[in-house]
């Protein structure tokens, strides 16, 4: 339900730092439910690749929210990672975070996530923004262009692809089914929506 004009009005300012690769989800979940007061700033979605600069990097994006003049600070990250390192800086900054290890797990819904994942366990997961994506964000940064013999050490030991999708769009089902194709995986397909994303958020527009 999108918020009264008179709620809009009132509605402290809220500054969520989030990663690049959920900031269309997140600009969708404000735009459905009127979150006029929420501002977006983004960090590079390809750290995803590089868990060691999400700390740091939230913490310096923390600081300069708040030198802008931020007064409430939401990150739009789980662990992603970071093993940890994240939610020290969380701590020491009196923020918090999306729950949950990683986008997978929030889209997916945190506790519905951890109740499968057994049975995912040999999984590879891709969201919309994966989807979207696999060449620039999986298949570059770990070479597979210039190296192609590397591929089986890489994905061996996973038996499907699960496309944990965000909107039911044909054309994305598609790419998620030629990267499956190309893994030599089976594909699983599960609509999802924002899952905790929209939850977490929402609640944190609405503090």
């Amino acid at each position: 339900m999108s918020a009264s004009p008179d709620e809009r009005a009132t509605a402290e300012k809220v500054h969520v730092i989030a990663c690049g690769a959920i900031a269309r989800e997140i600009l969708a979940v404000v735009r459905m439910n009127g979150l006029g007061h929420v501002e977006l700033s983004c960090l590079p979605a390809i750290w995803h690749a590089h868990p060691e600069k999400i700390a740091p990097g939230v913490r310096t994006a923390i600081a300069e929210a708040r030198q802008a003049g931020a007064g409430r600070i939401f990150i739009a990250y789980a662990d992603c990672g970071t093993g940890g390192a994240l939610d020290r800086v969380i701590a020491e900054e009196g923020v918090e975070r999306l729950s949950g290890p990683h986008c997978y797990s929030f889209f997916a819904g945190n506790e519905q996530f951890a109740a499968t994942w057994e049975q995912d366990i040999t999984a590879f997961f891709l969201t919309d923004f994966l989807a979207r994506q696999f060449e620039a964000f999986v298949i570059e940064p770990l070479g597979l262009d210039r190296h192609p013999e590397l591929k089986d050490m890489y994905f061996s030991h996973y038996t499907k692809l699960v496309y944990l999708s965000q909107l039911e769009d044909p054309a994305l089902q598609e790419k998620a089914k030629a990267a499956a194709a190309y893994l030599g995986v089976e594909y699983e397909y599960r609509f999802t929506g924002y899952g905790d994303l929209a939850t977490e958020l929402l609640s944190a527009a609405r503090a």
